[in-house]
């Protein structure tokens, strides 16, 4: 059964559009683009299907899929399957959040306002600093938009980034560096980003340090010694944090600090096949004017009432682009929601016992496998990730967890020949004794 779209436009409506622009067909409002790579030539696709059998086409290979619940998913590298309250769902769903289009009119909107509000105190508690912003795209662009802030900040414009940040982020930033004319230098190291290679490096020209905790190998560095380098040398401190780790772990703030950032995924929202996620950002006092995108502010009204409304907006839409911090368009109000709502029902002491269960899974696991005869590479302390080395043998292993329902963590070879046949291995508080006993047996048929 075939079926059909609706075209609203009529072969009369589609002239009259045409003579008032001045052209005679609908192929001359492509004339512009060269010749050679228009796709006016036929491709090389199957026929049209009708909307039944799309349908049914896509169902079809969407059931080839596994989800981390039918399978013992060990993939992390950022993005992290926790377990989501109902209620997190629950509020995020419901029409007067879920439908609201830009929710940012006071009189409209307290509501959401009051939302971003809260979500802003948290984000501020959690990362130890003064003041957050409504949200950022995800963690990779947060990263970004904190180096844009510190260059503008000490008017320098170069910046270093440990090689122990998360790739995909440092890709970003080199990005965001590029338009900017920033200067991005990467500092090699192995596992984990020592102090004396900063030292070496660092100079008067130095905008900001960037560095990661626990960094993209699982490993906690010494951040409070490399702030202090950072400091030392007139620059900030930009440290990009997992959240749900802040739940054992000292805040950035508190060891030094002067932008926070965090992928804000773990936090109540779902891995959803990589987005749309959430990026955080906060900052000490002194920055917070050149904080991009929005920030909401609790006021009285003139009756005295409590109201909540946007106070700064250091992007381009707003004040002159030659001031503005960013080109930002909107925030992940929604995914901010969602960590509002989850920070509220696990509490300080439900967060931290999330950490403490991923910091138990972790370190079961490491001795398990060393004990199975795959010992784990270094020494440095870990939260919830570590780099498992496979052996020669590393690709006939991972199909042989395919095979039986395992998902071996992330194949670290995809970063670069350094790192081949090793993968980076995570335990979140859905990751128990069991299944980590049963990915064990599968090592040991291989030791």
């Amino acid at each position: 059964m075939k079926s059909f779209s609706y075209l609203p436009h009529t072969e009369s409506d589609r002239r009259a559009m045409l003579d008032r622009i001045g052209v005679q067909g609908v192929e001359d409002l492509f004339a512009d683009i060269p010749p050679d790579i228009r796709l006016d030539r036929p491709l090389a696709l199957p026929p049209a299907l009708g909307e039944w059998e799309l349908l049914q086409d896509m169902r079809s290979l969407a059931n080839r899929n596994r989800t981390v619940d039918e399978a013992i998913s060990l993939l992390g590298a950022g993005a992290y399957n926790h377990f989501i309250p109902s209620a997190v769902d629950a509020i995020v769903g419901r029409s007067e959040f879920y439908t609201s289009y830009t929710p940012y009119q006071p009189e409209l909107s307290q509501g959401m306002l009051q939302a971003t509000f809260e979500y802003q105190s948290l984000v501020a508690e959690l990362l130890g600093l003064d003041a957050a912003n409504a949200s950022l795209y995800d963690g990779a662009t947060a990263v970004g938009e904190a180096a844009v802030m510190a260059c503008a900040h000490t008017r320098r414009n170069r910046v270093l980034v440990s090689s122990t940040v998360n790739p995909d982020y440092r890709a970003v930033l080199r990005t965001y560096a590029h338009g900017q004319r920033i200067d991005v230098t990467e500092l090699r190291a192995g596992y984990e980003f020592a102090p004396d290679a900063l030292e070496q490096e660092i100079g008067g020209d130095c905008a900001a340090v960037i560095v990661q905790y626990p960094n993209f190998f699982g490993s906690i560095e010494d951040v409070r010694t490399l702030a202090d380098i950072a400091h030392g040398a007139g620059a900030l401190f930009i440290v990009s944090a997992n959240p749900i780790a802040l739940g054992v772990l000292e805040a950035p703030g508190n060891l030094g600090a002067d932008i926070a950032v965090a992928e804000g995924q773990p936090l109540g929202n779902a891995l959803a096949f990589g987005g749309p996620y959430l990026g955080v950002i906060a900052a000490e006092q002194s920055l917070v004017r050149r904080l991009p995108g929005r920030i909401v502010g609790q006021t009285r009204d003139g009756e005295g009432r409590r109201g909540f409304v946007l106070t700064l907006q250091a992007r381009e839409q707003h004040i002159r682009r030659e001031k503005a911090s960013s080109n930002i368009c909107s925030n992940q109000a929604l995914n901010a929601l969602a960590a509002t709502v989850y920070l509220s029902c696990m509490g300080p002491q439900g967060l931290r016992e999330v950490a403490r269960m991923c910091v138990d899974h972790a370190h079961y696991a490491a001795d398990r496998f060393a004990r199975a005869g795959f010992p784990k590479d270094g020494e440095a302390p870990f939260f919830h990730e570590f780099v498992l080395p496979l052996g020669p043998r590393a690709k006939e292993i991972r199909a042989d967890m395919a095979a039986h329902g395992i998902f071996p963590g992330v194949d670290l070879g995809a970063y670069g020949p350094d790192f081949a046949d090793r993968s980076l291995v995570a335990f979140t508080e859905l990751v128990g004794k069991e299944q980590i006993d049963a990915v064990a047996e599968r090592l040991e048929a291989w030791a």
